[in-house]
């Protein structure tokens, strides 16, 4: 019986520790995610690999709010930021309006959010209804048949990716990025 009640108080013991870890871990990422948050804004990896042959953004076909196709060659010779979101994910409704910002600021550079809807974790109407309810204006595209998610092998939230006038990818940033990095990206596309 002793022995029983002892190995029960270790398991206690060691249940509270993980859980403090875990706890640790998380208050650290919130207060050193957002100081990082867009810091890995540079190259595309296939730029960083061969500066002299540039690499042409691979084009998908998403849909508009009213279900028309769109494809990302639709926009070809202009500047675009393409960026990946879900209504689920707290990080990008938190750059989101920044993004707002940029392309009221931004008029020549076309903003294009994919909304990942996989008709499970992410509903169409639930990514519209949000979008209508934040008042946001920048065009979004509905990607449910996963084909840009796919095609740019998005497995984290938010993924930007800023693509030249003649549809080269020019850099990329992964997680949440601030105005002030958004801006850096849009500078590295624009004329």
């Amino acid at each position: 019986m002793k022995k029983t009640v002892k190995k029960n108080v270790l398991w206690i013991v060691l249940a509270a520790a993980l859980v403090a870890v875990i706890a640790a871990a998380a208050v650290l990422y919130n207060i050193f995610g957002k100081e990082y948050a867009g810091a890995n804004l540079g190259q595309t990896q296939e730029e960083s690999a061969s500066s002299q042959a540039a690499m042409a953004a691979p084009d998908f076909t998403a849909v508009d709010g009213e279900g028309n196709e769109v494809s990302l060659s639709d926009y070809q010779g202009k500047p675009v930021v393409l960026n990946f979101w879900a209504t689920w994910c707290g990080y990008c409704k938190e750059e989101m309006p920044d993004f707002q910002t940029a392309y009221e600021k931004y008029p020549d550079v076309q903003f294009l959010m994919v909304n990942a809807t996989d008709g499970v974790q992410e509903t169409l109407d639930k990514a519209k209804n949000y979008v209508q309810d934040q008042g946001f204006t920048f065009p979004v595209v509905y990607d449910t048949e996963l084909d840009a998610v796919n095609t740019y092998g998005i497995n984290a939230f938010p993924c930007t990716f800023f693509i030249d006038g003649d549809g080269n990818l020019v850099a990329r940033g992964s997680g949440m990025l601030t105005l002030e990095t958004l801006e850096q990206g849009i500078a590295m596309i624009a004329e």
